[in-house]
């Protein structure tokens, strides 16, 4: 008994220094305070540093030579008068230059659609997080108004036992029902720490979250259905996928990718001038030189073949991840509809028929009209259904999401 008193004196603490929270809220702090999503910002800005540095030309090159020893008179550092400089610059031809900065900035498009479905996954990952907290309270909030009146009879009838006046076996069966509210307690209670943690690293805030959401809110989410059939929702999601548009992004990289492999191919040329003080024909004469490789064979075939390889690659796992979308909605969408009429198959007035049954028979209880028997077993009943009906709600809502994020516009 003590123990149970301290469990509920713990949990009153850890709900009170909770803090009411909007979805909004939440998902203003995640813009603001998401770790993950903020570091992921930094592949697109190094895929703009690498468009800057492929814009850079090369370096010039600076030749100087001088006799470094005279072997007549055996002389070190004789310089003389036969000095040469020269200086020479790299010149790439066949559109090398511009074809690498097109596969990089399609590199950069690939980073930002990375961005967008990480930003889109996590996102979802929050609103499903927060609905599952704010239904597993309210089963909680159910299971501790329950605790509480069946801790007070407790009190009671451990008095009327040692009276004589009632039998002990009322007194076990009241304690093992006590006994079997707890561990559902516990058990709803590390559901709730599991998504106040997820909920931590999602927004960066670092109070207990309580999810406040207005019923008319809730009831308006449970009762809406879409009005695409899922045919039309497949075609929306091959059209705003980013995984999938990211998929057929990835093989216009590695085309692009090829065509600047086979410009590789093309020789470049290397220019320059060169001054010689007293060793060419004339005296400090000035020359200009050209220098270019011989194609005697494609130095860089295999990376051709190589990128050939991958682009067959990358449609090919396009089609999986088409597959894989179409396969994910299917599911998505019948998982939502199961659990959708499921939840249209109880009216709200039996709901609300079972909670006045429910606070009838407590008074009835109290005033000796119920038998024990009666009212446990009932009382257990209507634990099991509220828990049930809010965990369908709970995963009409998580499912709805589920379906926003493979389509990744608003459906629900």
């Amino acid at each position: 008994m003590y123990k149970v008193t301290g469990l509920l004196v713990l949990f009153s603490s850890f709900v009170f220094s909770q803090q009411h929270r909007s979805l909004q809220d939440c998902e203003d702090a995640f813009r603001n305070n998401n770790l993950q999503l903020l570091a992921q910002e930094f592949n697109i800005s190094q895929t703009d540093a690498e468009i800057i540095q492929a814009k850079i030309w090369d370096l010039p090159q600076f030749g100087f030579s001088a006799n470094l020893y005279n072997p007549q008179d055996s002389k070190l550092l004789e310089v003389g008068p036969t000095k040469s400089a020269q200086i020479s610059q790299l010149f790439l031809l066949g559109g090398k230059r511009q074809k690498q900065i097109d596969y990089i900035k399609t590199n950069k498009e690939l980073a930002q659609l990375q961005y967008k479905q990480m930003s889109i996954d996590l996102k979802s990952q929050l609103r499903e997080t927060f609905y599952s907290l704010y239904f597993d309270q309210k089963k909680l909030k159910s299971l501790n108004n329950q605790l509480v009146y069946l801790n007070d009879l407790l009190k009671a009838y451990k008095v009327q036992v040692a009276k004589g006046n009632i039998s002990l076996k009322d007194e076990v069966r009241l304690n093992s029902m006590i006994i079997g509210l707890n561990n559902d307690v516990i058990q709803l209670n590390n559901s709730i720490i599991a998504e106040q943690n997820a909920l931590e690293l999602l927004t960066g805030i670092t109070e207990p979250i309580i999810p406040e959401i207005g019923n008319d809110t809730v009831e308006n989410s449970l009762s809406f259905a879409p009005l695409f059939s899922l045919e039309d929702l497949k075609k929306k999601a091959f059209e705003n996928n980013a995984n999938y548009i990211t998929s057929l992004k990835t093989i216009v990289g590695s085309k692009q990718y090829e065509v600047w492999q086979k410009s590789l191919n093309t020789p470049d040329i290397t220019g320059g001038l060169q001054w010689n003080q007293n060793s060419g024909y004339y005296e400090n004469e000035i020359n200009f030189t050209i220098g270019i490789p011989i194609p005697l064979w494609r130095q860089n075939e295999g990376n051709i073949k190589k990128a050939k390889l991958q682009t067959q690659q990358n449609e090919k796992l396009a089609d999986l991840q088409k597959l894989t979308l179409s396969t994910q909605l299917s599911a998505a969408y019948q998982t939502w509809k199961n659990q959708y009429d499921q939840l249209q198959g109880i009216p709200q007035k039996d709901m609300d028929n079972m909670d006045l049954v429910y606070k009838s028979m407590t008074e009835n209880f109290r005033k000796g009209n119920v038998t024990l028997i009666d009212f446990t077993d009932f009382t257990d009943s209507y634990k099991q259904a509220v828990l049930q009906v809010n965990e369908i709600k709970k995963q009409v809502m998580i499912s709805a999401e589920e379906i926003n994020r493979l389509v990744q516009i608003p459906i629900f």
